[in-house]
């Protein structure tokens, strides 16, 4: 999971800002560094990747899930290797607290234009649905705490926990999420909100799809946030026994692998499943 949101992450961040001209033209999945455009590094992920790695960190130890703790999880992940795209409001504001309890009382989490869903993967490997749904409103509260984004953030979790556990098709993955929370949104011909529609997107495209190849280069091309997209969609569908783990080597292997690299998010990972119940 973790490392292909990663590549998801790196991959789409060149792209994001592009005319679609210029996407269809380059989205051949071949290298990193599209763009060459200035704070984008080829092959680097995003604030995307490491919110998620601060979620990643909550869950392998056991820690207590509370706001606060987690708060202070996504300020020194942050603090210890700062990375862009976590939006203007919230990037300020972690360069400018000291830790969690600062964070939380700084922020306005009804007014904060964050999209929590989009570092909620992880959570996934909680051992029920209800736990998923707790640990997700608990997180998503922080920065966003408005019922749209609440919906998306559980939805993504319980998507990711949907495939972790094999608890069905990816065909049948509407009807699962319809047992725990309201998902009129997802039908056709909606609009949803721009949280919302980001997690649509995500999980209409990870329906459509059986391969990481094709799900990827897809989601690059919707408008709006489509690195969430990308990154949302990617990440689930890894943990999918129905994909195809098709994502060329070549964008594993110039994926960074410094300190917090893909060395690192490897074994963060192996750690993680070694707490799936």
């Amino acid at each position: 999971m973790l490392l292909e949101l990663a590549i998801a992450d790196a991959y789409s961040a060149e792209l994001i800002d592009c005319p679609l001209e210029f996407v269809v033209a380059h989205n051949n999945l071949d290298t990193y560094g599209k763009n060459g455009d200035e704070g984008v590094f080829p092959g680097c992920y995003t604030a995307i990747t490491q919110s998620n790695i601060a979620i990643a960190k909550m869950l392998i130890p056991g820690h207590p899930w509370v706001k606060e703790f987690l708060a202070n999880s996504l300020t020194t992940t942050f603090k210890q290797d700062p990375r862009i795209r976590y939006g203007d409001e919230l990037d300020k504001l972690l360069q400018q607290v000291r830790d969690g309890g600062e964070l939380i009382d700084k922020i306005d989490p009804y007014q904060n234009l964050d999209d929590p869903a989009v570092r909620s993967m992880p959570i996934g490997i909680l051992s029920t649905p209800e736990e998923v749904i707790k640990a997700s409103m608990t997180h998503g509260a922080i920065t966003n705490n408005t019922p749209d984004s609440l919906y998306a953030t559980i939805a993504v979790g319980l998507m990711c926990h949907y495939f972790i556990y094999r608890l069905g098709k990816k065909e049948q993955l509407k009807d699962f999420l319809n047992i725990y929370i309201v998902t009129d949104w997802l039908e056709s011909g909606k609009t949803p909100s721009k949280n919302l529609i980001t997690t649509k997107y995500a999980i209409e495209a990870v329906i459509k799809h059986h391969s990481l190849s094709q799900l990827l280069q897809q989601c690059v091309t919707f408008s709006g946030r489509s690195d969430h997209i990308s990154a949302i969609a990617v990440a689930a569908a890894s943990c999918s026994q129905e994909y195809e783990r098709d994502l060329p080597q070549c964008l594993f292997d110039r994926l960074e692998n410094n300190l917090y690299g893909r060395d690192y998010l490897t074994r963060l990972e192996q750690q993680l499943y070694q707490n799936k119940g």
